[in-house]
C-alpha cells in the first residue's frame, strides 16, 4: 500500500512560524510534525510514501530526501501553488498506482495504527467503497463536527439535530480509491468535502471513530502545547 502526506498548505494561522518554515517541518517533541507520521507509516509497514508541497518545498525535499533514512521511499508532487485537497491528490495520481491509497494530513498529530490500513483497504475493495474516514471526537475548534457514524458507514448529518447522530470531525486520515479523483484535471485547484459528501450521498464511504490522541496542530499555541507533552512523555 502506498500512502500521501499532505505538505502543501501555507500554514496562515501558524505565521510567523511558517514565514521561512514549512508547516510539516516545525518541531514538537524534538522532531519535525511530518517525521512522526513518516516513522509511524513505516513501522506499520507502509514504506511507500507521496508527499505533496508548495510552499517552501525545496525545503521539504532537503528535509527527507528519498526516504531511506526512514526506510521508505519518497516519491514528491511539487505544485507550484496549492491546488487544495482533492486537487493536490489528483495532481499525485501517477505516483499513487493504481490500488487504494491512504492519506494522511501532515500538520497533525496522531497515535491511529496505520497497520490497519491494509485490512481497511480490502474491506473497502469488498463493500465498492470510494472511501474510508478516520473520524475523532470534536476539538475545541470544530466542535459543530463534520460527518456522522452510523454502524462504520459515513451517513449525512440529519436534517434535524439529534443526539442520537452527533457529528464526529474528520481526522484527516483516509483510504481512497483512485477513480474519486480520476475526473480532475492534473494541476487545478479541488476541494475534497464536496466529492466526499457526494459519495457520502451515494452510501460509499466507510468510517470509524478514532479514540486515541489526535491534534489539529493549526497553531503556534497548539504546537507549543504539543511540543510540551512530547518532551514530558518521552523516555
Amino acid at each position: 500500500m502506498r500512502a500521501m502526506i499532505l505538505a502543501a498548505g501555507r500554514g496562515e494561522r501558524m505565521r510567523p512560524l511558517t514565514d521561512h518554515t514549512p508547516k510539516p517541518l516545525l518541531q514538537a517533541g524534538g522532531k519535525p510534525l511530518i517525521v512522526w507520521h513518516i516513522e509511524r507509516l513505516v513501522r506499520a509497514g507502509i514504506t511507500e510514501l507521496v508527499i505533496n508541497h508548495a510552499h517552501l518545498g525545496a525545503q521539504i525535499e532537503q528535509a527527507l530526501g528519498d526516504g531511506s533514512k526512514f526506510g521508505a521511499s519518497i516519491h514528491y508532487s511539487d505544485e507550484g501553488i496549492a491546488l487544495e485537497t482533492a486537487g493536490g491528490i489528483a495532481n499525485a495520481l501517477p505516483l499513487l498506482g493504481s490500488d487504494i491509497f491512504a492519506v494522511v494530513n501532515g500538520d497533525t498529530f496522531c497515535d491511529y495504527d496505520f497497520a490497519r490500513l491494509p485490512e481497511l483497504a480490502a474491506q473497502m475493495q469488498r463493500n465498492q467503497d470510494s472511501a474510508h474516514l478516520v473520524l475523532v471526537d470534536n476539538p475545541e475548534h470544530n466542535l459543530k463536527g463534520d460527518f456522522c457514524l452510523d454502524q462504520h458507514r459515513i451517513t449525512p448529518p440529519p436534517s434535524i439535530p439529534n443526539p442520537q447522530s452527533a457529528l464526529l470531525t474528520f481526522s484527516g486520515i483516509g483510504l481512497y480509491q483512485p477513480a474519486l479523483f480520476a475526473h480532475i484535471p492534473r494541476g487545478t485547484k479541488a476541494p475534497l468535502a464536496p466529492l466526499l459528501r457526494e459519495q457520502i450521498a451515494l452510501g460509499k464511504v466507510g468510517g470509524e471513530h478514532h479514540h486515541g490522541i489526535w491534534i489539529d496542530v493549526g497553531t503556534p499555541q497548539r504546537l507549543q502545547q504539543l511540543d510540551l507533552q512530547l518532551r514530558a512523555t518521552s523516555p
